[in-house]
């Protein structure tokens, strides 16, 4: 074992006070406040000492916290002691630069926020969503909590999880609803604050415009009180922001109106923004072969050619994403990326399905989107892919293709399972009569009109029977299920298809997505800018939630469908209406 290199700074003499100071400025809060002590101790008997504790910290090059306090009030001019070591003025940036990396994590102080009835049944964890921040919680929303409790639903069941969080809150050692309820003391480390209920009556004057005896009002009333006492600093009380948390819109413009502070739940969104939605695929840049041309290597395996380069673009791309260069007068390559390690990424070319000989099913693909698509759809390690796309882009289609092609002509799953939220675009119609498959038929048209395609075209001029028998042995192998009865269900070697998955919930996407058992894939597709259900937007769609989460597994993958192929009125219909 080589022995360490000799020191290369003289020893200085310490005073005794100072022999463990290095080692205590280390510890947070406690090294300080032995520091500030220290400090104050050495201001007390002479500047001696002081100038001695300074030299040593100069030449050993240590970080002390404390000694530098007395000479905050004049930064811009050194000490003579701090000059006479001879290295020259102090820097007073690692000072600085601690107490600054501890007020990163908060950018202010404390707020209370005040949480509506529909925030708790929306998402029974909010609670432990709000890291540092205060939660209140008004007399009002409880007694709605109470009301929505009894039945089924999922709202029902959110509130009921929110009393059950409530109670155990309430319940934890040592806990007092006068003082407020720490939200860790049940396990969620990450939420600092506290929760509080009304447990007095509060004085507040709204418009008589308002009337008093409705629950949203009496919840404004409450965040107008609370912002009048949260004003001003007051004994055992500090000055807070007062903010209502609602997911009601009209609730949140009432708010304002009466100018108090109020903003949307947040928290269940995946994205802000729809546009910054994962698309799947990427465009090479036009000097990608000439800038990138020494590191690239390339080789055949079977029909693939495999392209394994370097560069800026690595660290920009995903596993299963697809890249593509497209460049006038120079051939251009579609590939899908297959490993990422380190600063290096494989690049696959792609099968191309667009030709007559690769067609499934009888379907070729139109564009270079769909050809992505049905890259992954007939790819057996893929398990999970979400298409996403306007109306006529070919999403249900493929889909069907792919799947009949895999399981009557491949063997590779043993039957076709179609499901899709039953959310109608206008007034319900009432019960459906029937089994479980005749109630879903109304609502599985694409699926009809989709075999009707598919079968027309492996006809192959087989006649009146021969289509009959085809469509007969299509159906044997399509089951149509309700979202209703998959709790608890496991699907063994099957090829599941999810239909407009824009309209479930992320909690419902969960739901489907983990009764995957082995051997089975598991296709979700909707269109964004059709979602039907209330409350849901692009950003907290369950599609949104999927696309996000699993985009980068090797065993998934994602690609928005760019172009409509079904007319020319639809497509010039989906661009102008």
């Amino acid at each position: 074992m080589p022995l360490p290199p000799a020191p290369t700074k003289r020893a200085a003499l310490l005073s005794p006070d100072a022999l463990d100071a290095p080692a205590r400025s280390q510890h947070g809060k406690g090294g300080r406040r032995s520091s500030d002590r220290r400090a104050e101790e050495t201001r007390s008997s002479g500047p001696q000492p002081l100038e001695l504790f300074d030299r040593h910290a100069a030449e050993g090059g240590a970080t002390v916290e404390a000694p530098p306090l007395p000479n905050l009030k004049a930064p811009a001019a050194p000490t003579p002691a701090a000059r006479s070591v001879g290295e020259g003025p102090p820097t007073p940036a690692p000072v600085a630069s601690q107490p600054r990396t501890k007020r990163s994590k908060s950018t202010g102080p404390a707020k209370l926020f005040v949480l509506d009835t529909n925030v708790l049944l929306h998402d029974p964890m909010c609670l432990f969503r709000f890291e540092e921040h205060d939660i209140f919680l008004p007399m009002i929303v409880l007694e709605e909590l109470d009301g929505h409790k009894k039945g089924t639903t999922e709202v029902a069941r959110n509130g009921r999880q929110t009393s059950r969080t409530l109670d155990a809150l309430a319940a934890t050692h040592g806990a007092d609803i006068a003082k407020g309820l720490k939200l860790d003391s049940t396990g969620h480390r990450e939420s600092g604050g506290k929760l509080f209920f009304q447990t007095d009556p509060l004085d507040y004057t709204l418009p008589t415009s308002l009337p008093q005896g409705k629950a949203d009002n009496q919840i404004l009333g409450v965040v107008q009180a609370l912002r009048d006492l949260h004003a001003k600093d007051a004994p055992g009380r500090p000055k807070q922001d007062v903010v209502l948390v609602s997911k009601d819109i009209n609730m949140r413009v009432k708010a304002r109106a009466l100018g108090l502070a109020a903003d949307d739940y947040q928290n269940d969104k995946t994205l802000e923004d729809g546009d910054l939605l994962y698309s799947g695929s990427l465009a090479l840049p036009p000097d990608f072969w000439t800038r990138q041309s020494k590191p690239i290597e390339s080789w055949q395996s079977g029909s693939s050619t495999f392209y394994r380069v370097s560069g800026p673009l690595v660290p920009n791309l995903f596993i299963n994403q697809f890249v593509y260069f497209e460049a006038p007068g120079e051939p251009s390559m579609y590939a899908r990326v297959t490993e990422i390690r380190d600063k290096t990424a494989v690049l696959k070319t792609l099968k191309d399905y667009g030709s007559i000989k690769n067609a499934v099913w009888g379907v070729n693909t139109r564009n270079r989107e769909q050809n992505f698509a049905m890259n992954l759809l007939m790819d057996p390690d893929v398990d999970f892919v979400t298409l996403t796309g306007t109306a006529g882009t070919g999403k249900t289609l493929m889909a069907l293709a792919s799947g009949l092609t895999q399981v009557l002509d491949d063997r590779r799953y043993t039957e076709i399972i179609m499901t899709r939220a039953t959310v109608s675009v206008g007034e319900d119609i009432g019960f459906l009569p029937g089994t479980e498959e005749e109630k879903m038929g109304p609502w599985m048209g694409a699926l009809d009109d989709n075999l009707e395609f598919l079968a027309k075209g492996d006809g192959g001029g087989a006649g009146e029977w021969g289509r009959a028998a085809t469509n007969e042995l299509i159906r044997s192998r399509i089951k149509i299920k309700s979202m209703n009865f998959m709790r608890g269900r496991t699907f063994l070697n099957k090829y599941v298809i999810i239909d407009e998955a824009q309209n479930l919930t992320p909690k419902q996407m969960k739901t489907l997505v983990t009764r995957a058992g082995p051997g089975t894939k598991i296709i979700c597709m909707g269109n964004l800018a059709q979602i039907d259900t209330p409350y849901l937007t692009e950003g907290s769609s369950g599609l949104t939630f999927a696309v996000d989460k699993f985009k980068g597994w090797p065993h998934s993958g994602h690609i928005t469908l760019a172009r409509g192929e079904r007319s020319r009125l639809a497509d010039f219909a989906s661009d102008v209406l």
